[in-house]
């Protein structure tokens, strides 16, 4: 009979350190180009607009701006994209949005202001 016990799997745990995974730059804050804003193992999250995705899964930066994060629709429901807004783009989303809350001239209103 033995007199020591059997080496089982217990006796070698070895501490390995984390992988530091997770969102790096989160929404709303400014970003330049190659910048890292998220680091993960597959795709939780995929790239949209001015985003790139590494090797590694790892999502950067492109062009400078504001991040973003969606959850889209359609053929692609439930799937997460993260995007970078530029400035320009912000103006012209301004634009348009204040275009859309004027309000519309009709021709009838046109026509009788003409006849004063």
């Amino acid at each position: 009979m033995s007199k020591k016990k059997a080496q089982g799997a217990a006796n070698r745990i070895v501490n390995v350190a984390g992988k530091r995974r997770g969102v790096k730059t989160f929404a709303g804050e400014q970003v330049n180009p190659g910048t890292i804003i998220v680091r993960q193992k597959g795709t939780k999250f995929y790239p949209g607009k001015n985003v790139g995705m590494g090797r590694d899964f790892t999502i950067f930066s492109k062009a400078e701006g504001v991040v973003a994060f969606r959850k889209s629709t359609g053929f692609h429901r439930g799937k997460n994209f993260v995007d970078v807004t530029t400035e320009n783009e912000i103006q012209i989303q301004k634009e348009f949005d204040k275009k859309a809350s004027e309000p519309k001239k009709t021709s009838a209103n046109s026509s009788k202001a003409s006849k004063k």
